[in-house]
């Protein structure tokens, strides 16, 4: 039977089509409230940091203020699982990293899966480690750090942002691996938190990222021993590679991005990668990002098809290494 076109027209838009379009009015006047940015570590660490300089700039774009919640714990897997558990609505997003998208998938027996339970929005920037010391270390260089090392075995603590796993962990290892030397790991509830002890003499060495510990090596808290890079940091160019330091190849940066719980429509994704993009494009915020020793994706990477080949193509690269290494969450 043929039906009528404005009858069948009543039947299309009947009660099953009511989800979606209720997803398509909501985003046609999406944003219309702050929206929530989940970062799994405590404030003043280097996701957290560099997380506000974000944030602060896409409500320009977004008409909305982009409001952070750290949520620290298990080396963010806290966090991130609360942004795979949100609505999908747009209103709550994740600020990850190396860590919570990569790490963690070969340390933890998630909940989650890093790959398919989340839309990825953009990719941020990325930027190396540092090897940083107390100041009482009687070592000002990468070959002195490793003498006092060997002589000291089971001496020596390094703070971490994270029970397992973190970039100070993975970090640790491989130089552990690499040097044959021995010390134990402390962990903190974030690599803000572990940077204070370090400076306060309670820990003696981080493998950290320069977004956390760059602003202590300026003031003089703290002192880098290495970039672990083959090339230097234009934010910190006095501070030798781990290359020229004597250990070639000890290579560690991290990463950051932006996600939202899988389930959240198209059209919000398109609106949030927007702002992103309008953020990274800002002076200020390039300024702000390089002076941590950041370097931002070009344009042509900071599609959300770009950071989902990324994230593979770290997590194929790093689980086999981090797996053989035997690196456990504790």
């Amino acid at each position: 039977m043929k039906l009528p076109r404005r009858r069948f027209l009543h039947l299309a838009a009947g009660p099953a089509a009511l989800p979606i379009l209720t997803l398509i009015a909501r985003a046609q006047t999406y944003p219309s409230r702050p929206i929530a940015m989940v970062i799994g570590y405590a404030a003043g660490g280097p996701t957290d940091v560099v997380g506000r300089v974000v944030a602060n700039a896409m409500r320009a774009s977004l008409g909305q203020p982009v409001v952070i919640e750290n949520v620290a714990g298990a080396n963010g897997t806290i966090g991130t699982g609360r942004v795979v558990r949100a609505a999908g609505d747009g209103y709550t997003i994740g600020f990850g990293n190396w860590n919570t998208h990569v790490v963690n998938g070969a340390v933890y027996a998630l909940a989650y899966d890093l790959m398919n339970d989340f839309a990825p929005i953009a990719p941020i920037a990325a930027g190396p480690c540092l090897i940083v010391a107390n100041k009482a270390i009687p070592a000002n260089n990468l070959k002195d750090l490793v003498a006092w090392l060997k002589a000291n075995p089971d001496r020596a603590s390094v703070g971490t942002a994270g029970v397992g796993g973190s970039t100070g962990q993975v970090g640790g290892v491989f130089f552990r691996n690499m040097t044959g030397t021995r010390f134990g790991f402390v962990p903190y509830r974030g690599a803000g938190p572990a940077l204070q002890d370090l400076v306060a003499g309670q820990i003696d060495l981080m493998f950290d990222l320069a977004a956390n510990s760059l602003p202590q090596v300026r003031a003089g808290t703290v002192k880098a021993i290495a970039v672990m890079s083959n090339s230097r940091t234009a934010a910190a160019p006095d501070i030798p590679t781990v290359d020229e330091a004597g250990l070639p190849g000890l290579y560690l940066s991290g990463g950051y991005a932006v996600f939202a719980p899988k389930r959240t429509p198209k059209e919000i994704i398109a609106k949030l990668n927007a702002a992103v993009r309008h953020a990274l494009a800002d002076q200020g915020v390039g300024k702000q990002l390089a002076d941590l020793g950041m370097e931002i994706f070009s344009p042509d990477q900071q599609t959300p098809e770009a950071l989902a080949a990324l994230q593979r193509s770290e997590i194929d690269k790093w689980w086999p290494i981090i797996k053989a290494a035997n690196i456990k969450a504790e």
